[in-house]
């Protein structure tokens, strides 16, 4: 009896690291639980829970904290892995993980098996694609033995982890580290089968079609933010630097004062990307190249955060400060105006430009 209630503790504690992304691996996560009850040196085999049961708390935590919206979330990513399948399909790809398996958690990766000779070759694809990707060589030691996996991680509108392998492994029956049984995965047809069967109501061509013309407007928005690095601006105003790094420390500022105000945020990470496009009228600028990727709430702070800060030093008309003040949204661009004239600080931490779009995502997504 004390054996199993230490794996249930055991198991909670790994799983509360691997759901809040503290930790990926089920070994590492049930040692450092083992640890902090004291057991690192005593505990047996028998003690420690199995990766099952740890994956079951963690979708445990999921349902608590994510609720509904979860299980749409799971449609959007089976639907994407189908559609950059789609682009993979002279690699073989198979759709392996919790996409596949239903036990999707904040933060979740589509993971995806791809099979070539040349991992070069996969990603002149994603070059030709123009998706962003980053290339890691993981060195994993198991009984003593060594293997080093290639995985190719793609930043689209979801995240993906391609494992690539060599072409003889595509019918290689890989075992599954929970269950200790093959692996569970999916071709392209399979999948399309499993979303047939089950959301029958679904017409896939349909949704394919739509992904396809969506525009991702985090996308967009990357687009827009990273050439800010190289506009320079006057130290007299701006002695921090450029307007990068000025845009992410009044990101980093909102966060601290609105942490859930997802609009907020994002009118405070884009206010001055119009200066990268035309920075004789950059307002202006930033409004044309956001028309119908922003709600009005986040477009109205952008459009007159300068006029805050003209009403704030006296110069704005009457009629002007007038309307402004009338807006339900006022105390919204006063505050936006606040964390614009503190975001000047030379030396500030701030987050990569990655970093702040993911954290708006999760908000929209309802998992941060």
């Amino acid at each position: 009896m004390a054996d199993e209630r230490l794996r249930r503790q055991i198991a909670f504690l790994a799983a509360q690291m691997m759901y809040r992304r503290v930790e990926s691996e089920y070994f590492t996560a049930k040692r450092k639980a083992a640890r902090q009850l004291g057991l690192e040196y005593r505990h047996r085999p028998g003690d420690l829970p199995s990766n099952r049961e740890i994956r079951d708390q963690i979708q445990a935590m999921a349902r608590m904290h994510e609720g509904p919206k979860r299980l749409e979330h799971l449609l959007d990513m089976r639907l994407d892995a189908l559609r950059f399948m789609k682009c993979l399909a002279r690699f073989r790809p198979r759709l392996i993980g919790s996409v596949l398996t239903g036990h999707v958690r904040k933060g979740s990766d589509i993971d995806i098996h791809v099979f070539s000779d040349s991992l070069t070759l996969v990603t002149n694809l994603l070059d030709e694609l123009e998706i962003r990707y980053d290339v890691e060589w993981k060195r994993i030691i198991k009984h003593s033995e060594e293997r080093v996996f290639t995985h190719v991680h793609v930043f689209d509108r979801n995240n993906f982890e391609l494992t690539v392998y060599p072409e003889d492994k595509a019918h290689y029956v890989f075992k599954s580290s929970i269950t200790g049984k093959a692996i569970e995965r999916a071709s392209i047809a399979e999948l399309e089968a499993i979303l047939g069967q089950e959301y029958p109501d679904l017409n896939l061509d349909t949704e394919l079609d739509a992904l396809e013309e969506k525009i991702d407007p985090y996308l967009l928005y990357r687009m827009l933010l990273e050439p800010l690095e190289g506009v320079k601006q006057s130290r007299k105003y701006h002695p921090e630097g450029d307007a990068l790094y000025h845009s992410l420390q009044v990101f980093e500022l909102a966060r601290e004062e609105r942490p859930y105000d997802e609009e907020f945020l994002l009118a405070a990470l884009l206010h001055d990307i119009g200066k990268a496009i035309d920075p004789h009228d950059h307002v202006s600028a930033a409004m044309e190249a956001l028309e119908g990727s922003v709600t009005d709430r986040t477009g109205w702070l952008i459009e007159h955060h300068m006029e805050a800060q003209a009403l704030r030093t006296g110069e704005l008309g009457g009629r002007a400060r007038a309307r402004l003040q009338q807006s339900e949204l006022y105390d919204d661009l006063m505050l936006l105006n606040e964390l614009d004239r503190r975001g000047r600080v030379p030396g500030a931490a701030v987050c990569e430009v990655d970093e702040a779009l993911d954290y708006i995502r999760g908000l929209a997504a309802g998992e941060t």
